[in-house]
């Protein structure tokens, strides 16, 4: 949840992409930090750190959601006034009342929008999408879900994990299921989120899964290329004036 966005930030600069995405990358970083953080010190502050960013992550994917059958470096001001409001309204609150339903209400609220607006996406836009959009959703709500009943089951848990074995004990530590899931949720709705973009500015994008050299992890990544045109007839090109085929991916590294 950490290092991948940041690889996947430094790309979308190089590609020329829009801030939007940088700025998701950027804010899954955020959130992967501030609950390293929390979970290393267990003090209020850090807790903050881990929480308050979850909100404003969501809040840059909805606006990248609402944003994706727009011209080109468009900007919304008027989403962009809500979902700040929005951000503003749910940290003082929470910072007076303390409340973790409150919080948990609020950011099961954005899930729940962004939930809507990728079916909406997959079912009447770009239909051959479900994959990917159904995949990112599942993984996250699955996660969503873990965290839920942990936070209601806890003390239940803890002791069922007393009197099973060890593999099974961990097994059940839904809380760490939940930082696993949503991490790689929200990487994939990025992804999800940038691939209807590409598409909609005709870039012929790719989603591939592959396993890098010289690297633990598999990578999952968009390959997008040039090769769409304006209503005037200019092909569309990056920032960069850059025109043909191009493969980018989320981990910063070329397709093999």
């Amino acid at each position: 949840m950490i290092i991948p966005p940041i690889f996947g930030a430094i790309q979308s600069v190089r590609d020329g992409l829009e801030k939007r995405y940088i700025a998701s990358y950027l804010a899954l970083t955020v959130v992967g930090m501030g609950s390293w953080c929390f979970h290393m010190t267990l003090k209020y502050e850090m807790q903050l750190l881990d929480e308050l960013p979850m909100i404003y992550s969501c809040c840059i994917f909805v606006y990248c959601m609402f944003e994706c059958f727009k011209m080109k470096n468009s900007v919304n001001y008027h989403l962009l006034f809500i979902l700040v409001l929005f951000s503003l309204i749910v940290t003082t609150v929470y910072l007076k009342v303390k409340e973790p339903v409150f919080h948990q209400v609020m950011y099961g609220m954005l899930v729940f929008t962004l939930v809507l607006r990728s079916i909406y996406i997959v079912t009447w836009v770009y239909p051959w999408l479900r994959g990917l959009g159904y995949t990112s959703l599942g993984i996250f709500l699955l996660g969503f879900l873990l965290w839920n009943i942990d936070n209601i089951f806890c003390d239940s848990l803890r002791n069922f994990r007393k009197k099973m074995p060890p593999i099974i004990s961990v097994a059940t530590q839904f809380h760490a299921w939940w930082h696993i899931l949503t991490g790689l949720g929200s990487y994939l709705h990025i992804l999800f989120s940038l691939y209807t973009r590409t598409l909609y500015l005709k870039y012929r994008p790719k989603v591939k899964v592959c396993s890098l050299p010289r690297s633990v992890c598999a990578c999952v990544h968009a390959c997008w290329g040039g090769g769409g045109y304006w209503e005037d007839g200019t092909e569309m090109g990056e920032a960069s004036g850059w025109k043909g085929s191009r493969e980018s991916t989320g981990f910063g590294t070329r397709c093999p």
